[in-house]
């Protein structure tokens, strides 16, 4: 057995779907997102005196895995760990079941939300997976790779075998790292940082552009979001370390926009006004966008913002039929939502709206209100998300009494009809979405407003011309990969 180096990681981030299919991947066309919590945990353990490295297969698919193998056979590391989201996790148990056989002593990690919420279903089930990381992972993996085997107990959040191959969970509650203390994510380890990544087309300005995180959790409990990771905590970085951390990204990276990842960016008016001030009085030439909840947003804010350079803000719809929404979200008031809608407009800046279709509940009428409720607001662009339950979302308990449901982790990216609300079938919610994307985009006003991107956001019309036969094929056939 080759000997190991212990101070050596390599993080991977699979891609969850066959290599050849990559290149016809709408998604990857539109939208490539940095691993922010891979980057975040490389760069702490990084600071304890480890060595880490990231390959992103998703951002970089032809080559990934003979980058893995290459890595594993030339550098011997002691532990390859995986964040994995539902469609990719049982490729991360793939490449887990080629790296053990490349190097039969390395230790294979799991982290991120799937198997959050499957806990010790994820080693019960697949012996690839030598241990889980449950919820936050800059801690407990540390702490792992630092704990003799006889102490394992004591890692708290970790799942993993005893001697007998009987699979624990050491349960016990870990203190939240306080956001602030961490050091900005290794974004120098992602190959061709950050020319491989983009924002999803014409959600922008400015190239370069990425993603950033300031906070993690949410307050809120919508019955389809998954918080396995970070339950109902919500913290946030200051309004001085986010600034510090964009003037990082600006100065080093040469970011001139970014898109704020968090759930509720507002939340903390104080934050935002303090990091928005900030932001003029020593501007970087940088704008950003953020999502955003109605209930944390006046005018006034909204004024602040802008002038910071906030240049489009999302907000999550879900639904026009209140009655739907009332069932699945707290303060479901659709009235208010317009309003701050409006407002937003009124303010300069670009609006997106978020909507799901074929929530438990939905109907054809309901789908209909929601056409007629987007397209009776000035809303610019929008994402129209296929509803999938996730495990570890407060509806995956009780899902299959609520319509047909099939579980097939690979499928479930949201763009796939898995689910099917009980008194709909699946070819006339094809069809009613289909029938949504097309009014939308036919409207004289949106398609004005996609003209005018010309001189707003040069590069996404670049990008959109160069990829103008996939985007007919996706709209001529609805699905996110090739056969």
């Amino acid at each position: 057995m080759p000997s190991l180096n212990e101070k050596r990681i390599l993080f991977v981030h699979p891609l969850g779907y066959k290599l050849e299919q990559a290149e016809g991947d709408i998604s990857r066309m539109t939208n490539i997102m940095p691993p922010l919590g891979l980057a975040s945990i490389a760069a702490y353990l990084d600071e304890r005196d480890f060595n880490s490295a990231i390959i992103d297969c998703y951002a970089q698919p032809a080559h990934s895995e003979q980058l893995i193998r290459a890595f594993l056979q030339q550098e011997k590391p002691a532990c390859i760990a995986f964040s994995c989201t539902t469609s990719s996790f049982l490729d991360g148990v793939r490449l887990a079941g080629m790296a053990k056989e490349l190097l039969p002593g390395i230790t294979t990690v799991f982290g991120g939300v799937h198997v959050s919420a499957l806990q010790e279903k994820s080693l019960s089930d697949y012996p690839e997976v030598d241990f889980v990381v449950v919820g936050e992972g800059e801690a407990t993996l540390h702490e792992l790779l630092t704990t003799p085997q006889d102490q394992l107990a004591e890692v708290a959040r970790l799942i993993w075998r005893d001697a007998q191959g009987q699979v624990i969970f050491n349960e016990q509650k870990r203190t939240p790292i306080e956001l602030d203390s961490l050091p900005f994510p290794a974004y120098e380890k992602l190959a061709n940082y950050p020319e491989a990544y983009q924002l999803p087309i014409f959600n922008y300005p400015k190239e370069p552009n990425t993603s950033c995180i300031s906070s993690r959790g949410c307050p809120y409990a919508c019955s389809y979001c998954d918080r396995s990771v970070f339950r109902r905590s919500f913290r946030y970085n200051s309004a001085d370390y986010l600034y510090r951390h964009l003037a990082y990204l600006n100065t080093k990276f040469g970011i001139r926009h970014i898109n704020f990842y968090d759930d509720q960016f507002t939340f903390n008016r104080d934050r935002v006004e303090e990091f928005c001030q900030k932001m003029i009085a020593s501007p970087m030439s940088m704008t950003f966008n953020c999502a955003v909840r109605a209930e944390h947003i006046d005018f006034a804010l909204l004024q602040l913002m802008k002038k910071a350079g906030c240049w489009m803000i999302s907000l999550g719809i879900e639904t026009g039929d209140e009655n739907l929404l009332a069932q699945h979200r707290q303060n479901a008031d659709l009235a208010m939502l317009a309003d701050k809608i409006r407002l937003i407009n009124k303010a300069g800046i670009r609006v997106k709206g978020l909507l799901m279709m074929g929530l438990p509940g939905e109907t054809e009428a309901s789908i209909k209100k929601s056409m007629d409720y987007v397209f009776s607001l000035p809303i610019d662009d929008f994402n129209l998300a296929k509803f999938t339950p996730f495990p570890g979302s407060p509806i995956y308990q009780n899902i299959h009494q609520l319509g047909s449901f099939e579980e097939n982790w690979e499928k479930m990216d949201c763009m796939q009809f898995l689910f099917i609300p009980n008194g709909m079938n699946k070819e006339r919610m094809e069809e009613l979405f289909i029938t949504f994307y097309k009014s939308h985009f036919q409207r004289p006003k949106v398609l004005w407003g996609y003209v005018t991107m010309l001189w707003k956001s040069p590069s996404s019309w670049r990008r959109f011309a160069g990829n103008l036969f996939s985007f007919l094929s996706f709209a001529r056939s609805n699905k996110r990969l090739k056969d």
